[in-house]
């Protein structure tokens, strides 16, 4: 574990955030008191922003996931016509030109 004043961070800023990523803990300190601390990322957060970010809106109960009904890809839609009435749509429209 590692301490850092706020100066000395503001000028040093990414060398810190590399200690953390590499799973060390930086503690940012203020005229020798502890504000604020620098961790590695949890084991479980998702190294994509968007769905760590996403996932911690689920766990704050900000949003709730969709429920899955059953297992494959969703039902299709029925069709609006078949093929051959819309062939046959199609030919009726050119007739009056």
């Amino acid at each position: 574990m590692r301490s850092v004043g706020l100066k000395v961070l503001n000028n040093k800023l990414s060398e810190y955030v590399r200690l953390a990523a590499a799973g060390e803990t930086v503690l940012v300190t203020d005229r020798d008191r502890v504000v604020a601390e620098i961790v590695p990322p949890r084991a479980e957060r998702s190294p994509i922003l968007a769905d760590a970010l996403l996932a911690d809106a689920v766990r704050k109960g900000w949003l709730t996931p969709a429920a899955m009904s059953g297992a494959g890809p969703p039902p299709k839609p029925p069709p609006v016509m078949t093929l051959d009435e819309l062939l046959a749509e199609l030919d009726e429209d050119r007739s009056d030109r």
